[in-house]
């Protein structure tokens, strides 16, 4: 029983550090260089536009878009690591 506790602790841990660095990466990206780095990558062009705008625009979508994949693929490596695959 205290097995299965430990084990079920040990796997929430990780969960919560995925989602926690899933969040990180997606507020940087959202909020860090759409809008409150957006002077510091102002001069940067993608696309016709400043990486700024770019981000604000489109980037957090598609960022927001691989961490949703990473973030199946991890949850199912950790499902398998601690023995919960389907």
């Amino acid at each position: 029983m205290a097995d299965e506790k430990s084990n079920a602790a040990a796997y929430w841990s990780a969960n919560l550090r995925l989602i926690i660095w899933s969040l990180v990466i997606w507020a940087l990206c959202s909020y860090g260089f759409g809008i409150l780095l957006r002077p510091l990558v102002a001069g940067i062009p993608v696309g016709g536009a400043d990486l700024g705008f770019w981000f604000a625009q489109q980037g957090s979508i598609l960022t927001f878009i691989v961490l949703i994949f990473h973030y199946r693929w991890k949850m199912n490596k950790l499902d398998k690591e601690f023995g919960l695959e389907e």
